[in-house]
């Protein structure tokens, strides 16, 4: 039987982590972020009160069959609406989504679409209740570049032009989705990004309960690092974000680290803050091939297939 995985993010960066992992294993369920307020999420989230659908709709595509009818669905799943009415940009996705959540509940509607996917896997939120990023932020005012303020909003901390020096989450204990805990206390490895390092890999570690299942799962614990510093962490160095996440999850210890080649290349003191965090550093190439900042599914499947298949 191949090993059971959960691979928790948001957005991009949990979708080529998913892209990759089906290569791996059958046996896959996704944890998504619900702070989303931008976009087709931001505006059903603002009209409708409920969780975002829109990265829990992206982790769904990436896990879609391998058949012409799981293709077709994540195909229509990701395109948008475009009109000049009040449809224009959605996702149609979302829409179904939404539609399913209202008269079947949200676990048991995003395994419906699933289904409907042939979805190889499981894609949980990782609340069942809307969150909201507030994130201290100094450098926005240039007449006083040391001035901190507090920005709410994953969309406006992810464009923000300061420099995010921490978050949290409103509100700030919120009850973790069930099936989710479930996921992680019984996985065989637990694997945290890529993503963007506020807004969908940290969250996670914030939700009292999930990061108390990350930290006492029995599973092996995997962070994928970014093959470069994001936006939001613009300037940043490797090390500085592994310091980052330790300083929102002191209890986590980790026990792989992997990191592009070319990032941590510049990065002498990187292996050092990974065995502070109980991590062996694995450093290859996972970037893409045409030298783009985001990791190639290939490369990485090979690597998670070397530390979850190779070690089982």
């Amino acid at each position: 039987m191949l090993p059971a995985v959960t691979a928790l993010g948001g957005g991009h960066g949990l979708f080529t982590s998913l892209q990759a992992l089906r290569r791996v294993t059958d046996r896959l369920t996704a944890v998504v972020t619900v702070a989303d307020d931008g976009g087709s999420s931001g505006r059903l989230r603002r009209e409708l009160g409920g969780i975002p659908p829109g990265d829990l709709r992206m982790a769904l595509a990436a896990l879609c069959g391998d058949d012409t009818t799981g293709r077709t669905w994540a195909s229509i799943l990701q395109s948008r609406f475009d009109s000049n009415g009040p449809l224009d940009g959605h996702a149609i996705g979302n829409l179904l989504i939404e539609g399913v959540w209202q008269s079947h509940g949200t676990v048991p509607g995003l395994d419906m679409v699933g289904q409907l996917l042939h979805a190889r896997g499981r894609v949980l939120p990782m609340s069942l209740v809307p969150l909201t990023i507030e994130a201290d932020v100094v450098g926005v005012d240039p007449v006083t570049p040391d001035e901190s303020i507090i920005i709410a909003g994953q969309h406006a901390v992810a464009v923000s032009q300061g420099l995010v020096t921490g978050i949290r989450l409103v509100p700030s204990h919120p009850i973790a989705c069930a099936e989710a805990i479930e996921s992680v206390m019984t996985s065989d490895y637990i694997v945290l990004g890529p993503g963007s390092w506020f807004t969908s890999v940290l969250p996670h570690l914030l939700v009292p309960e999930l990061a108390e299942a990350i930290i006492t799962s029995p599973g092996r614990r995997v962070l994928t690092m970014n093959v470069d510093a994001s936006h939001e962490t613009a300037g940043v160095s490797p090390s500085r974000h592994l310091e980052i996440l330790a300083d929102h999850a002191p209890g986590l210890r980790l026990d792989v680290i992997i990191a592009d080649a070319s990032f941590a290349a510049g990065d002498p003191i990187l292996a050092r803050y990974a065995q502070m965090l109980g991590a062996e550093l694995l450093v290859t190439a996972v970037r893409h091939r045409d030298g783009s900042a985001r990791h190639d599914p290939l490369r990485l499947a090979a690597v998670y297939d070397d530390l979850i298949v190779g070690a089982a």
